[in-house]
């Protein structure tokens, strides 16, 4: 706006400002207004929160006590729960069958890459109809039967990785026999 605008605007409004001052004590009940306005709006929000965070806190209690009671053991653990026996003998031969995997895996070689591979996907057949008797098992069958299965499998197992462990032996043998002849 330019200056002769702001002038021409002040000379309209003159006479109806407002000159009066505020009667006596106008500050402190504006001030006492404001403040009750503030407690009014403020004690609500305080009202709220506490029930809510306490009912939060219980909920979160109930859902972590509900998962920890309802929680369904583990296939391994209902198997120890019925026959203790079973995970002995399970963790012994687990750990035969890992040593003699670890070993399969060490001896690989392009030579004996396609035996190894073949070798993994028998073993994880027999991993899986291993499941299937801890689950027969579990699930009330002759357990002197499936007990015996079991055992049948892990040693299938064994006897697999130790086939293909001299398999692949005799390769390496063959292959040094092969080389010590060409090189005289």
């Amino acid at each position: 706006m330019k200056k002769d605008d702001i002038d021409n605007l002040f000379k309209n409004l003159e006479g109806s400002f407002d000159l009066e001052a505020p009667a006596h004590g106008h500050e402190q009940r504006f001030l006492d207004r404001l403040n009750a306005q503030k407690n009014t709006k403020t004690l609500p929000n305080k009202e709220w929160w506490k029930p809510l965070s306490i009912a939060a806190s219980i909920a979160i209690i109930c859902a972590i006590t509900f998962g920890v009671f309802n929680s369904k053991p583990s296939l391994e653990q209902q198997v120890a729960e019925i026959s203790p026996e079973v995970s002995r003998t399970e963790f012994y031969f687990a750990s035969l069958i890992e040593e003699q995997i670890n070993e399969l895996k060490n001896e690989s070689t392009p030579e004996t890459k396609k035996i190894v591979d073949d070798t993994m996907i028998q073993l994880k057949k027999l991993e899986t109809n291993y499941t299937k008797l801890e689950q027969d098992l579990i699930n009330g069958g002759n357990s002197k039967l499936i007990l015996s299965a079991m055992i049948t499998n892990f040693q299938t197992r064994i006897d697999l990785l130790q086939d293909v462990l001299n398999t692949i032996e005799s390769i390496k043998n063959l292959k040094n026999y092969d080389n010590a002849e060409t090189t005289i």
